[in-house]
């Protein structure tokens, strides 16, 4: 059944992603305008989705689940760095390659996704993943792409979605609750991430053949290492351990952190490129087809850790 909601909700995005090519490709709209929305998105809709995902009661099986979201999640991405530097070297990888297989776009999909699926008193374990990749992402992937060692906490803290992060943990450990007018607000805003986001890769896609994109050879294999090796070694790792057995709702929880990893490439991969010069037509040709690709693998994924 989670399956077959699953599909359905990944169709009905991909209608939203067809809908933003064929805008671009009709004239209506251009491909710049896609950073317009892609700012709504990181700077409105997001935020929103993250502070209200936390209004939910705090009980222990709330707590414990959100202790298991987050160690797994730290536990998922430290094992994702380790296990790149072998293969960086192996594959010979360069920084878009490397860092569009280690981060997944669940900050656009994971959070309508499991809304959709199990429910909106859910989506509090999926920012566990989110606000732990938001971290990794603004630190480790920053300084990759842009090559340097040092890393400025300050910024990372400040960015919009961390403060939404401690802003949300606040609310969580207080119970405090927004005014009616205002809480209806910010659920309308958050319940854009999904399909703006698709909208966005849709309008990129059409502004660009999809040939144009297949010029890269390297292309089937970043694709296939996001959306079917990470997803695998999580799922492997899940299985073997048995962590779900530790909490009453550990097998939802966890199937939370698996959706977030199977995920396509982050777009905010591709928006680094733009800004720091390295081969930004790339990170957005991994994005495209990573996204095209999920419509199969995720559910097949799900399928096996349902098995």
């Amino acid at each position: 059944m989670i399956t077959l909601l699953l599909i359905e909700k990944i169709f009905s995005l991909f209608l939203i992603l067809f809908l933003g090519a064929v805008i671009v490709k009709v004239g209506v709209l251009k491909s710049e305008d896609s950073k317009v929305l892609s700012a709504i998105v990181l700077y409105i809709a997001t935020p929103c989705a993250i502070i209200t995902s936390f209004e939910v009661d705090v009980t222990d099986e709330v707590v414990s689940g959100l202790l298991m979201a987050f160690s797994a999640a730290l536990a998922i991405h430290a094992i994702l760095l380790l296990l790149t530097i072998p293969m960086r070297k192996v594959l010979k990888m360069d920084s878009v390659e490397i860092l569009s297989v280690i981060y997944s776009n669940a900050a656009n999909l994971i959070i309508p996704i499991v809304s959709a699926v199990l429910g909106s008193e859910w989506v509090v374990y999926s920012c566990a993943y989110v606000s732990v990749q938001l971290f990794f992402l603004w630190s480790h992937a920053k300084s990759t792409i842009r090559e340097e060692k040092g890393i400025d906490i300050k910024k990372i803290l400040l960015n919009v979605n961390m403060i939404s992060v401690f802003l949300g943990i606040i609310i969580f450990l207080t119970g405090f609750r927004f005014p009616g007018p205002l809480q209806d607000t910010m659920e309308s805003l958050s319940s854009m991430i999904g399909p703006t986001a698709m909208l966005v890769t849709g309008m990129i896609i059409g502004s660009k053949p999809l040939k144009n994109m297949l010029i890269y050879k390297r292309l089937p294999l970043i694709v296939a290492l996001r959306l079917i090796v990470v997803p695998l070694i999580v799922l492997s790792i899940i299985k073997f351990t048995n962590v779900a057995s530790l909490i009453p709702e550990g097998e939802t929880v966890l199937l939370i952190t698996l959706l977030a990893t199977t995920t396509p490439s982050a777009s905010t991969i591709t928006q680094m490129s733009v800004v720091y010069e390295k081969d930004a037509d790339y990170a957005g040709a991994i994005n495209v087809f990573t996204t095209l690709g999920c419509i199969i693998t995720m559910p097949i994924i799900v399928a096996l850790y349902r098995i």
